[in-house]
């Protein structure tokens, strides 16, 4: 897992494209639309030439071509018909396919030119639900099935980082014009995912509250000292691989207990790993949110 992976194997192919191994393989061998190599032991393997193709081909098939035409096609006429069926309504899938291939191909450039051409028509916060959003949730699921490598998911996350911390800063400077309460977002001890914290931070202060964002890795205790800083307080935390289930309730246990034991403050959940949670045997002081945007819309 740490080495950067730039041969697949079919089972690779089918986790980013989507299209089960087995119709790859009749894909391949009826219409010859890859040229696999093979390992010393004979196995097919591929490159980041045969992923990109596949991609595309998935795209152009899903609109309506059929693969019997798409083979028909020299190589260099597929990419042109992608770019001829892209429109509003497919603008997304083609966005998350070019942003999947900057991350594969380590490909800063790709990924400004897609971010670039996504803004001429959409909103920042557009992009993040439509396009980022999707793309995070993917990229999770290769990961776990060792699709791609810590490298591969470092490195988008960062530029994807970059992209929510600059429009940020655009609306930081600006006073808060709501004052019911003060939102601390947080992530618990050994939680490093922090990209869907970091957009809820962007959601709050574009709602017009202040919030104060302490980031990743925080323990319980470093929240008690805020506690005597403001009024009302609610704590915002983003749950993806920690506390372990099997941590869950005692966490939660804890937070209620010293944190929350005065009955003024409550905790917001959001994340993956809500979904371990038994929300009828919640603290009344803590809610859990399915969605940021569940939680946005219910402000």
């Amino acid at each position: 897992m740490n080495n950067v992976k730039n041969v697949f194997s079919i089972k690779d192919l089918e986790n980013l494209s989507g299209i089960k191994a087995h119709t790859i393989r009749i894909w391949e061998k009826r219409y010859n639309i890859l040229e696999p190599m093979r390992t010393d032991t004979n196995i097919r393997c591929y490159d980041i030439k045969n992923l990109q193709k596949l991609l595309n081909i998935v795209l152009l098939h899903n609109y309506g071509y059929k693969i019997s035409k798409i083979a028909q096609l020299a190589p260099e006429e597929i990419p042109l018909k992608v770019k001829e069926i892209i429109s509003q309504k497919s603008a997304n899938v083609h966005a998350i396919k070019s942003f999947k291939m900057a991350m594969m191909n380590f490909d800063q450039t790709l990924f400004f030119k897609t971010y670039n051409e996504l803004l001429t028509d959409k909103s920042f916060r557009e992009v993040f639900y439509e396009v980022f959003l999707p793309l995070m949730e993917e990229i999770g699921f290769l990961w776990q099935t060792e699709t791609i490598t810590p490298a591969h998911e470092h490195f988008i996350s960062y530029l994807i980082k970059q992209k929510l911390l600059s429009e940020t800063e655009k609306i930081q400077s600006k006073e808060a014009t709501k004052h019911d309460k003060v939102f601390i977002l947080y992530l618990p001890l050994n939680e490093i995912h922090e990209l869907g914290l970091m957009y809820v931070n962007f959601e709050l202060l574009h709602s017009g509250y202040k919030t104060i964002f302490l980031g990743e890795n925080l323990p319980i205790e470093n929240l008690l000292d805020l506690k005597g800083y403001y009024d009302k307080i609610t704590f915002v935390s983003y749950l993806t691989v920690e506390p372990p289930v099997d941590e869950l309730e005692n966490y939660i246990d804890k937070v209620n207990a010293e944190i929350l034991s005065d009955n003024i403050h409550d905790l917001i959940l959001l994340g993956r790993m809500t979904l371990e949670i038994d929300e009828n045997k919640l603290p009344e002081k803590i809610k859990i949110h399915k969605s940021i945007f569940d939680f946005i819309s219910n402000l």
